[in-house]
């Protein structure tokens, strides 16, 4: 293995593993209402982002592409949505992680790709293979088992694969570098995010500045938990094949998952462990299928070389 696929697998690998322990950064603010958390990650991030593209010296670019965007209307409503999109799955996520709901958080990330590649079928028009298809019914019958046990469908769960899935369409019409989107991003929604943090000020139910300084520096450092992760990602995804990328996407729902249930003292019973390896067997198949995919393509390609 060549040493840049080394590296990139190691800050892939880091970057999925921060996420997967991101819920504890949440659990420490459990005391302040989701949506102000949300607020706060939102503008701390945006913050947070222009100070890492100015010391970066990726400012220019940065300003360069606002301008660019400005005349292209599509680009601009893409990046809209996508905003709208990942301010969504940021607010079910926080939301599920505080009110005890961590394993069918873990879900939605397990069910995301398979979630991703539907939206794929139905938006782009794009085919499905046979093991792509014995995935989907798979992963359907987990999801039914959850729905039929428990009298309730796993919204959460649904919630975050779907924005995020529809995030990642969005992001396909933006075509920037991450660390550049991410900043537009948060910077499309940040506004709202301070009349908001206003409000909440004005009529006394802010915990900023009000609570204490260990909230205060909680609530700020959200843009820095939210950044880095991403910037890790980003470095990493760019030195190793897709396959893999999508392999250790895996890694952060499942310490998750553990964490919810060996650390909070989550539920996970006998139904959930079937439902989870109708999904897990569902992952298998359409992880390995990838794989061979991959490596079909990489043949090719050498052959036509």
């Amino acid at each position: 293995m060549k040493q840049n696929e080394q590296t990139g697998i190691f800050y892939t690998a880091f970057s999925y593993f921060l996420w997967g322990i991101l819920p504890i950064y949440w659990k420490w603010l459990n005391h302040v209402a989701a949506d102000e958390i949300l607020a706060n990650r939102v503008f701390w991030s945006f913050w947070f982002m222009l100070l890492f593209l100015f010391f970066t010296k990726r400012w220019k670019a940065f300003t360069s592409y606002i301008k660019s965007s400005l005349t292209k209307k599509k680009q601009l409503a893409a990046l809209l949505l996508a905003s709208l999109l990942i301010s969504a799955n940021w607010f079910i996520y926080i939301w599920a992680v505080n009110t005890n709901q961590m394993v069918e958080a873990s879900l939605g990330y397990y069910i995301n790709p398979l979630v991703s590649v539907l939206l794929g079928v139905f938006i782009l028009k794009e085919s499905l293979s046979k093991a792509q298809i014995v995935s989907f019914i798979l992963a359907a019958a987990g999801v039914l088992i959850l729905t039929f046990s428990y009298g309730e469908f796993p919204w959460i769960a649904m919630g975050l694969a779907f924005s995020f899935g529809l995030y990642g369409l969005a992001k396909k019409l933006i075509k920037v570098d991450s660390a550049i989107g991410l900043t537009l991003e948060t910077m499309t929604i940040a506004p709202i995010s301070l009349i908001y943090m206003g409000y909440m000020f004005t009529t006394g139910s802010s915990s900023i500045f009000t609570v204490s300084l260990g909230t205060d520096l909680l609530l700020m450092g959200a843009g820095a938990v939210t950044a880095i992760p991403l910037l890790f990602f980003s470095k990493g995804a760019q030195q190793i094949p897709l396959y893999m990328v999508g392999f250790l996407q895996y890694v952060s729902p499942t310490i998750t998952l553990i964490l919810g249930v060996m650390v909070y003292g989550e539920t996970f019973s006998g139904t959930h462990l079937i439902s989870f390896i109708f999904i897990w067997i569902a992952l298998v198949i359409f992880t390995a299928s990838r794989i061979q995919f991959a490596r079909k393509r990489r043949r090719e390609a050498k052959l036509s070389a």
